[in-house]
């Protein structure tokens, strides 16, 4: 059962990509969807079996890598954390794959793209229930080729091509600081299995690597690798570019899968980075940092796929620090319930982009919520969750991560609640901003596109109201098995809590304003969004025009693009300019093009020497024998 929840997405993407063409269409669309459909219903078979207490296993396959001594099988991990992710990300795939029938219908090559999604949830599958790094790792990066392939699927855009090749090289960034640590762990432990790593981890508290203790540099590579995938502040200019893929891709990439890779690999190395108290005072910091830092530039954006996709980064910034400060279940909590109700967000935008004949700027949107009602709904629910309004799923985990960073007394703790409340009051504000410009007011858009503006069909929409009802419900259902009071019995050894999981039980004991806070300040920032843009709706570009420096640099991200240009991509251009017309054109080509050329000028000239006259030849002779005989006789004399 837990095999066929990962290997049913890869049979389904064989068959749509292999014979998509011969089995038309249609078929493809329906053969990936049902497969997806087993895959979720294994998925959630085996996560019940879990909460009903099977003991952890692990599933051998066969040997994945024998060379020279070092063998590492391909085995499935089924524990809780594992189980956890299998489920979310078939269930969610499921319903995007069914999403895609309706929203890609019109696309001229479907068996691709259905291929190409079936493959990254396979491959997100690979990560998440890998028994060792080295699996892991393949994972890992089979999630960033299957990103590629979709961020740019529609490659006839340069835009598109862009995208995909900036998330490839920035991922690949993280990726070689994953590999350092992989290689690294392999060098302090002797092994990459799990099993063996964490069973070890007190035998190596002090060892070091230049100097400095080993876990804590593993613990700080591995998180720079988590920076890549899950678009941390510095690694993170890839995931608004990466809208440029198909809405389901967005939904995909930002809900269930590549982006909440990081998380998933910080709270299964728990072992080691709770022996890393400076590794995770990093992940805190820099957690809370991208949670602030993403939500003010939300602020300000106006395509509608880019707000909610610095809501993705924002959100994974709460998650990271929920496990810098030691409440990895609280961060695998909000990664769970997240993936609800944001899948309900990304795939709510592609309905109104479905509705507004592709428009994406929200500035060009307006008076559509009577006439898409259903998605104007779910566009509700889904920003009521994220903006942790209460009985909503972010609610519950939102305010469990922010309740433990105040739990944590630290300074790095408080930095992280502080970030996490203004984060929170931003969060709120954007979402209505997004909910009013896009469905109140008066039209923006032309007259052509009003009359055209309709309800998406029904595939599309029975997702949208099934994500819904998660985005209401999980956080209730969910919350007591996560980070109830009988959290150990669910876990069961899944994750590791250092110091007696003080954190998990200081949680519940914060002053009573802590949880209110983020209700609070989120309450607020919906009624600022109201005032502001119901109220006064001039009053924004006014705001801009006087505080023209903040606004610029809030709608140009910080500048991260132009100062990466700058630092980054000008000098490697030059670089790669001078190597290409010197040191290959010059250099390289030019000895050999230059000893061919002197043979061809020899040879040139020695042609010149052969007139056809008999006078000549006697002339170039005689020449000849005079310098022989002086030669000679030189020699002779001396």
């Amino acid at each position: 059962m837990f095999v066929g929840a990962v290997f049913f997405p890869l049979l389904g993407s064989i068959i749509a990509g292999f014979f998509g063409r011969l089995i038309g269409d249609r078929a493809a669309q329906w053969v990936t969807v049902g497969f997806m459909a087993l895959a979720a219903l294994c998925g959630v078979l085996a996560f019940v079996q879990v909460a009903l207490g099977h003991a952890p296993t692990v599933v051998e396959l066969l040997t994945f890598v024998d060379v020279g001594g070092f063998e590492v099988s391909w085995a499935l991990r089924y524990d809780t954390l594992s189980v956890v992710m299998v489920a979310m990300v078939t269930f969610i795939s499921t319903l995007i794959h069914l999403y895609s029938v309706g929203y890609m219908s019109h696309d001229a090559t479907i068996p691709r793209f259905f291929s190409y999604l079936s493959l990254f949830t396979f491959m997100m599958l690979m990560l998440v229930t890998a028994d060792n790094l080295v699996q892991l790792f393949f994972g890992w990066e089979g999630v960033g080729l299957a990103s590629y392939l979709l961020i740019g699927y529609w490659y006839e855009k340069e835009s598109a091509n862009r995208a995909a090749m900036k998330a490839f090289i920035v991922n690949r960034v993280g990726d070689l600081f994953f590999m350092l640590g992989l290689a690294l762990t392999f060098w302090t432990f002797g092994t990459v299995e799990f099993a063996g790593i964490f069973s070890t981890v007190d035998q190596h508290l002090t060892d070091t690597f230049l100097g400095m203790r080993s876990l804590e540099v593993i613990g700080v590579l591995l998180f720079l690798g988590a920076c890549g995938k899950s678009a941390q502040l510095g690694l993170h200019t890839w995931l608004p570019d990466a809208m440029e893929g198909p809405t389901p891709v967005s939904a995909l990439i930002h809900a269930a899968t590549m982006v909440t890779a990081g998380v998933f690999l910080v709270a299964r190395m728990s072992p080691i980075f709770e022996q890393a108290p400076v590794a995770l005072g990093v992940v805190t910091v820099v957690g809370a940092s991208t949670a602030l830092f993403a939500a003010t530039i939300g602020c300000v954006q106006n395509d509608i796929k880019r707000i909610i996709a610095y809501s993705t980064c924002s959100q994974l910034g709460y998650m990271f620090f929920a496990a810098g400060v030691g409440a990895y279940q609280g961060a695998i909590f909000h990664l769970f319930t997240h993936a609800f109700f944001k899948a309900l967000l990304f795939l709510g935008a592609g309905s109104v982009i479905h509705a507004m004949s592709d428009e994406q700027d929200i500035r060009k949107m307006g008076g559509i919520w009577k006439k898409i009602p259903i998605t104007y709904a779910v566009m509700w629910v889904g920003s009521l969750a994220l903006a942790g309004v209460p009985l909503f799923a972010g609610y519950f985990s939102k305010d469990f991560v922010l309740e433990a960073a105040f739990a944590a007394h630290s300074a790095t703790g408080m930095y992280a609640f502080a970030c996490g409340i203004i984060a929170a009051f931003l969060t709120a504000f954007y979402s209505w901003r997004l909910i009013i410009l896009t469905f109140h007011g008066a039209p923006r858009a032309d007259h052509h596109t009003m009359e055209h503006v309709h309800e998406s069909p029904w595939v599309m929409l029975v997702p949208l109201l099934l994500l819904a009802v998660g985005a209401v419900v999980t956080g209730y259902i969910f919350a007591p098995m996560f980070i109830g009071h009988h959290w150990e019995e669910f876990w069961n050894g899944a994750i590791v809590n250092g110091a007696g999981n003080e954190i998990m039980h200081h949680v519940h004991e914060v002053p009573a304003w802590v949880p209110l806070a983020p209700t609070v300040v989120g309450l607020v920032g919906i009624a600022l969004a109201y005032a502001i843009y119901m109220g006064a709706p001039a009053l924004p570009a006014k705001l801009a025009t006087q505080f023209r420096g903040v606004y610029l640099f809030l709608l140009n991200k910080w500048y991260f693009d132009e100062l990466y240009d700058r630092i980054f991509v000008r000098p490697a251009r030059k670089l790669a300019y001078i190597l290409w017309k010197v040191g290959d054109a010059r250099i390289i080509d030019g000895m050999p093009n230059g000893a061919a050329s002197l043979v061809v000028d020899g040879a040139r000239g020695a042609v010149r020497l052969q007139t056809g006259r008999v006078a000549n030849y006697a002339f170039a002779m005689i020449i000849g024998l005079v310098a022989f005989v002086s030669i000679f006789l030189f020699g002779a004399v001396r």
